[in-house]
């Protein structure tokens, strides 16, 4: 079993699609993500009907990592819904590439899985090219 099999299977343990009530639905998307010690955390995706609630599985995983070991630095990440990322799927929306960015610099340098299939990979880097906030971690 490699390390993207690792992953997925103990994110797949967290999709049970679920409404928390009649304005939260939870557990519709997955992720994990390895330290940079190589223990292996994991999220899900909660939303509420306002949206300022919203938090997607890519910053549960990451908070767990921080709040369980006060690591700031991730190697690689996986997300998902019912099935492991395909063809350029698994790629975090524009809230987690920014919070993951700011969590850490080293972070830029992220392996994001996607494609389970081929193990393809991009870095959170290519996908956020000129970050605002090089400037002010490079003071």
């Amino acid at each position: 079993m490699d390390i993207w099999e690792e992953m997925y299977l103990k994110a797949k343990e967290q999709y049970h699609p679920e409404e928390v009530s009649p304005f939260i639905t939870a557990h519709h998307v997955v992720a994990a993500v390895q330290s940079e010690s190589g223990k292996i955390f994991t999220g899900f995706c909660i939303e509420g009907a306002s949206g300022v609630m919203n938090l997607c599985a890519e910053r549960v995983a990451a908070l767990n990592m921080y709040m369980n070991t006060g690591e700031t630095k991730i190697k690689r990440m996986i997300a998902f819904r019912s099935e492991p990322p395909k063809v350029n799927g698994g790629m975090p929306c524009g809230a987690c590439r920014e919070f993951l960015m700011q969590l850490n610099y080293d972070n830029r340098n992220i392996e994001i899985l996607t494609d389970y299939e081929t193990r393809k990979t991009v870095l959170l880097k290519d996908l956020i090219p000129n970050w605002w906030g090089d400037k002010r971690y490079n003071k």
